[in-house]
């Protein structure tokens, strides 16, 4: 017959117990460890059997409908009694002389158990590894769902048994175990900060597209005047935008000097030939136009009568003396 990966060999042992803590009798080592103290009828019922060693026990609570598992230390209770640990007794629900079903199994060596404990200073222990393995040592089968005691430094630590393979209860006696631990129960993550999440290519190539699609600004787009009146012998070539912040057109008159570019506004404004401050601003056109032709005519006159400049009249000498 076999049960949930574990069988029972031959005719079964199976008895009702009434069960007691380990402070009713001076065997305070129980509490390390998952094994009870049973009463000499039940070994000379066990050794009459065909069972296997080293003897495993299912312990069941029929009015709370838990069961666990262990193995046994001594026959020297009294007769319809069995000691058990206290952390094994909370498993099960059990009050102290309430009735427990023992019945012996045969449990497959463990191959994999994940343990969760249930505070987090567990961990705070220098080499909890090390502690554990002697802990276990005083066990002889681990049952998923219970919830062990370690004891260290005069302090308990419950650990609960999350997982077992390949069953629900499996026996830890001479087999190599995969450990493998959960978070403790009181474990919280910290919490990560908020990190400022930047824009992405997407969104900085949107926002600039406007911007291109707006008009660009050309400055120097207005027609050019000499002061003195005559006709450009030749048109300033078109600037760039690009190029307006650092060079403005020149154009260059029959005596080398560049002209002044002005914009359309401007020119609408001022007459031709004429820079206009001030009052002159508001003079009519025509007057400001036959003004303009005046001046023109004397300067005309004065050019003439002025000498041509002559560049390096001047003697000339040597570094050397």
């Amino acid at each position: 017959m076999f049960f949930d990966g574990y069988g029972y060999h031959g005719t079964s042992f199976e008895q009702t117990y009434r069960c007691y803590p380990a402070s009713f009798i001076e065997k305070p080592q129980i509490e390390s460890g998952d094994k009870i103290i049973m009463p000499p009828s039940a070994l000379d019922r066990l050794a009459s059997l065909h069972i296997d060693y080293p003897m495993l026990f299912e312990l069941r609570n029929d009015a709370a409908e838990r069961i666990s598992h262990c193995g046994v230390l001594e026959f020297i209770a009294e007769e319809g009694m069995i000691y058990m640990p206290y952390w094994m007794m909370e498993n099960l629900l059990l009050q102290e002389g309430d009735i427990v079903r023992v019945k012996n199994v045969t449990l497959p060596k463990g191959t994999y158990v994940k343990l969760q404990p249930h505070t987090k200073d567990f961990l705070d222990i220098s080499n909890p590894k090390a502690i554990l393995e002697t802990t276990l040592r005083n066990y002889s089968c681990l049952t998923t769902g219970d919830s062990i005691m370690v004891a260290y430094n005069n302090k308990k630590y419950y650990i609960d048994i999350i997982e077992t393979k390949p069953s629900n209860a499996i026996s830890i006696i001479e087999t190599d175990c995969e450990v493998d631990f959960a978070p403790p129960l009181d474990y919280k993550e910290p919490e990560k900060p908020a990190l400022s999440i930047p824009q992405s290519k997407a969104t900085s190539q949107v926002e600039e597209d406007p911007a291109e699609n707006e008009p660009k600004f050309s400055p120097f787009t207005g027609v050019g005047r000499r002061l003195d009146g005559k006709p450009l012998k030749q048109q300033p070539a078109p600037v760039s935008s690009q190029g307006s912040k650092d060079k403005q057109p020149a154009v260059a008159n029959g005596r080398g000097q560049p002209s002044v570019g002005s914009s359309s506004q401007d020119t609408a404004r001022q007459p031709q030939g004429k820079l206009v401050f001030g009052s002159n601003v508001s003079r009519a056109p025509k007057e400001a136009q036959k003004e303009a032709g005046k001046e023109t005519k004397k300067e005309q006159n004065e050019k003439k009568e002025e000498p041509k400049f002559q560049p390096f009249t001047g003697k000339k000498y040597s570094l050397k003396g």
